[in-house]
Formats: structure tokens, sequence, C-alpha cells
């Protein structure tokens, strides 16, 4: 399904000039001291392995990302802020090769990792028989939800559970005939794309839980759709070119191309105008919340968790940009780790996940 389209230029900066987002990308002191946990933490588990293997993984600087989306964030929360992105982005390269066209072991594999997120933090899987891909969520589940509303540990649980199974919808399209449409797209990649667990950690660094006829309603729903489609678009154009090389379909330029013809750089071009359109509407949205707040008689003290909430969703916006044209995750050395058939070194930990997942779901007992 990729044949036929016409190389893109390399560099992510040139094809991002025309978006504009609005919003300061500001970045936490405590940036470095997140990369040394999460180096340690990610050896410890057997997420790494080895010196070259953990010196690819600390080229991406992953860790950064977390500090541009939680600038305000305490050091121990941007540690665990930093683990379950690194967590998070060794689960997506697991997808680039094999297991990435097979739905029904994805769905195993996720089945897994959901049975870790218990109310307690409790797995129902054996202690010891976890593959360091489960062991390390079953962790980032545990501390990130102690001492937390059960409110908000269920919308938690939900978003992680939607991310996870989104990559079934994803591997679906990879061995469709045809592309989906650009709204089937949107369908599924607005959940692969994570954002929504990474706005409920907003809470969670704030100290709050939005209460739920808030968070679900109108204005906060369509800002949270939002934002999710801003990153969505400015990584769809950042990692264009390593998805080309690598073969993957699932991207809205690609879709959007296919849809419509002409050129590829016709079509980043049209994604940009598209996240400029979202910023522009968000912002409205956001200079008409006061007013909609105060006529819902919405308390002081939650108005302000509402501010510090929807301050958060500008910083993923700004600093996904920000960090996307600085990591080499997509620049010349990102695009050969995955060209030619070639995958990250730490893309084969799924396949023991698979095989415990398996053992797993066969022998589960059915949820009450």
């Amino acid at each position: 399904m990729t044949s036929g389209l016409h190389p893109v230029p390399s560099d992510p900066t040139r094809r991002t000039a025309a978006i504009r987002i609005p919003f300061p990308a500001r970045f936490s002191p405590h940036a470095e001291r997140a990369r040394r946990h999460t180096l340690q933490w990610l050896q410890e588990l057997g997420l790494l392995r080895g010196e070259a293997e953990t010196a690819e993984y600390d080229a991406l600087r992953l860790e950064r990302l977390m500090a541009y989306f939680y600038p305000d964030a305490t050091g121990n929360d941007l540690e665990l802020a930093a683990d379950f992105n690194a967590w998070f982005f060794i689960f997506d390269d697991q997808f680039d090769g094999r297991l990435g066209m097979r739905p029904e072991a994805i769905e195993h594999v996720v089945a897994t990792l959901v049975r870790t997120m218990t109310a307690e933090g409790v797995p129902l899987v054996p202690v010891g028989a976890g593959a360091p891909l489960v062991q390390g969520f079953r962790d980032i589940w545990r501390r990130a939800t102690v001492g937390t509303p059960y409110g908000w540990q269920r919308r938690f649980r939900t978003h992680w559970q939607s991310y996870m199974a989104a990559h079934q919808g994803e591997a679906h399209h990879r061995n469709a005939d045809r592309l989906p449409s650009p709204e089937q797209f949107l369908t599924v990649r607005r959940d692969s794309i994570g954002v929504q667990p990474c706005l409920d950690f907003t809470e969670r660094c704030g100290g709050y839980t939005l209460p739920d006829e808030l968070h679900g309603s109108s204005p906060l729903r369509e800002m949270r759709e939002i934002t999710g489609d801003v990153v969505i678009f400015v990584n769809d154009i950042v990692s264009l070119a390593k998805e080309l090389a690598a073969g993957d379909v699932n991207n809205s330029v690609i879709v959007l191309r296919e849809q419509e013809g002409g050129s590829l750089e016709r079509s980043v071009e049209q994604i940009a105008a598209l996240a400029n359109a979202r910023t522009a509407r968000f912002a409205q949205l956001a200079a008409a919340l006061p007013r909609t707040l105060s006529e819902r008689g919405v308390p002081p003290e939650v108005r302000g968790h509402i501010d510090h909430y929807v301050e958060g969703m500008g910083h993923l916006m700004a600093g996904n940009l920000a960090w996307s044209l600085a990591t080499s995750r997509y620049d010349v050395a990102g695009i050969a780790a995955v060209s030619a058939g070639r995958q990250r070194p730490w893309a084969y930990l799924a396949a023991a996940a698979e095989s415990l997942a398996e053992r797993v779901t066969r022998n589960a007992p059915t949820e009450r």
C-alpha cells in the first residue's frame, strides 16, 4: 500500500515550519534527574539490555518530552512520567515488525497488560512469570495509582486500555486492501497516540481529579480531542519519512494523500493547516471557558483545577512539537534504525509477553 509514495525531505524542521502552536513550550528543571532514574529503571527491569542498547535509547531523550508535558511536576512525579513514557515508546516499537500485522496476537498481549490494572494495584498474573514489558507496566500502574481517587483510576485505566487496544485497529489497517478514510483513521489514531493517559497525569501532577460531569462534557471533551489531534498531526508530519522507510501506513499524511491524490508535500501542507485550525479552535474555546464555568456555577477551587488542566493541554501541544524537532527519533539516524526491515533492539520484548499472554488468557477466571 505504500507503492507510489514519493520521498519527502528527511528534515522534520522544514516540514513543520507552517505549524503555529500559540502556547509556550516550558521545560522542567528536573529533566536530567528523570533521565538518570528512567535509565536505571529500564535496565533493572530488563527493558534495556547492554550498553549499546541503552545508548541508542538514551539518544532519543524521551524524558525531555515529559519535561515539556509537565514543566511544574515534582521530581518524583516527573520520574514516574518519564518511566511511563519510556514504556509507552518501547511498547509502540513492538509493532514496527511482524507483531504489528497480527491483530489476534496483539489482543493476547493487551489482555495480559489490562489484567495488571486492578483497583488495588495487584496483578492477576503470576508475580515471577511476566516478561519485562508486562512487569514494567504493572510497576507503572501501581506507582501511578497509589493514593489516587477511584474515579481517576477508572479513567486512567480506560484510557490505557483504549490506547493498547488501538494497536489492533492499526494492525487491521496494515492488512487491509485499502487504506481507511481520514475519519476512520482518526477513530483509531485518537486512541493509539496515547494523549488521554498523559492528560490524566496532568490531573495527578496537580493533585486533583476533575468531576466527571465537567471532564466528560463540552467544552473540555472537545478541547481534549483537539489536543490529541494536534499531537497526531505534528507526530505524523515529523515521523513521515521514518514511517515511509518502515513501510507503515498509519499516518494521516499517507491516508490523506491516498484519498485525495497529489503529492506528499501537498498532503503535509494540508495536515499542517488542520493542526493550525485545531489550535485556533482550542484558543477560542479556552477564551470562552471562564464565562461558561461561571454560568454553570462551578466553584472557584474547581475552576482553578480546570485552569491547570487547560494549561496542561497547551503544554502537550507545544511540548510535543518542541521535542519532536530535537529528538533523534525522526532524524536521519532514526530513519535508518527502522529502514530495510530493521527494528530497534528493544522491539522484540512482546514475543515473551505474547507467550505469557496466551497462557494467562487461557487460564484466567471470568471477570466479574
